[in-house]
């Protein structure tokens, strides 16, 4: 068994070799198409470009070790269907299970590399993507803006659809879809100013509505004190580090949206990173059944496009309040753990 596991892990390893290759190949190649037209317009130079898409490329590492693994083990296994050589070790008398189990070792060393990309270099890469991007164009960072404000102190509550910082630090923000209700009185307005320097918000010839009175438009603008700090919104979920991740939890100063959106990003670098082992098992499994090399490269295919589906849907349901955010992020893992516990009862 030793040295049959060194012999097949052999196989798998230059197939993963070529699959980690052409997978970052591709996806390299598809940001690149995706931005050249920008790149010919704004004339960056090489410095800035090369900068650019280094900084995205831990992001498409991180998907390259993953995507690389099913490739590898299912084209192996095809090439050694083919060749009569697991006929000859199944006739031999081990047991088609023995093959599989050691997989996970090699793929579990694979997942402690993306665990800590994910972790470190790949939010650090995505913010300087950004900010990359916003020195080609040769403009500043947009200015901060929280969506959904909500502010409810003893018998009132104030509330804006979109808050904007005129800029980053700034104490005077542009406030949209403002609603303030203090006491019976609710008052509405389609634009304000927020100055927190000076503790008021500032609308804009707003709506002011009474019980048992017609709304009524103020002709001049309306001041209301209001008490609350501006803080920057969080920095989206994927840019932020795991131990900041920890940290915004930790200090509760986020929206419920935002402890949602946090609490999945921090469970997804633990989650992404065991997926090149559960996609050993599930791949090795399934290997063990393809007969020919056309029915691998099929397999692959599915294989990757129905955890995409599941990777890709899982984010949006957690932050919707839809799915607890750490189920929605194990999701696509258990999956296809339910699809590796089939081939195995199946080969058993």
């Amino acid at each position: 068994m030793p040295i049959l596991t060194r012999t097949v892990l052999g196989e798998i390893a230059r197939w993963y070799l070529g699959g980690v290759a052409l997978f970052l190949t591709l996806l390299m190649t598809d940001a690149l198409s995706s931005t050249v037209g920008k790149l010919l317009i704004y004339h960056p130079p090489v410095s800035q470009a090369l900068a650019a898409f280094l900084s995205i490329l831990p992001q498409s590492l991180n998907k390259t070790l993953a995507l690389a693994v099913p490739f590898s083990i299912l084209l192996a296994f095809s090439r050694m269907q083919r060749d009569n050589e697991l006929k000859a070790v199944l006739a031999s008398g081990i047991r088609p299970l023995s093959l599989v189990w050691p997989l996970a070792l090699p793929f579990a060393l694979v997942g402690v590399v993306a665990y800590f990309n994910a972790g470190t270099l790949v939010p650090a890469g995505l913010a300087n993507w950004d900010r990359a991007w916003y020195t080609i164009y040769d403009q500043p960072p947009p200015p901060p803006k929280q969506e959904n404000y909500t502010y409810a102190p003893p018998g009132a509550l104030y509330y804006a659809g979109r808050v904007s910082a005129d800029d980053a630090g700034s104490a005077v923000a542009q406030l949209s879809g403002v609603m303030v209700q203090r006491g019976d009185e609710t008052i509405t307005a389609q634009y304000g100013t927020w100055d927190s320097g000076k503790g008021i918000w500032t609308l804009n010839s707003p709506w002011i509505s009474r019980p048992g009175q017609n709304p009524q438009q103020s002709s001049t603008d309306l001041v209301i004190p209001q008490n609350d700090t501006l803080r920057p919104p969080p920095p989206a979920a994927q840019q932020v580090s795991n131990a900041e991740l920890r940290t915004a939890l930790a200090d509760g100063g986020l929206s419920r949206k935002g402890v949602r959106d946090y609490t999945f990003q921090l469970a997804a670098r633990v989650a992404d990173p065991a997926t090149p082992v559960v996609f050993a098992l599930a791949a090795g499994l399934l290997g063990l059944l393809i007969r020919n090399r056309a029915a691998a490269f099929a397999a692959v295919l599915v294989f990757i496009v129905c955890f995409y589906v599941l990777w890709t849907t899982m984010p949006g349901l957690a932050g919707a309040g839809a799915l607890n955010p750490t189920l929605a992020a194990w999701i696509p893992n258990l999956a296809f753990l339910l699809l590796a516990g089939g081939l195995a009862w199946r080969l058993r």
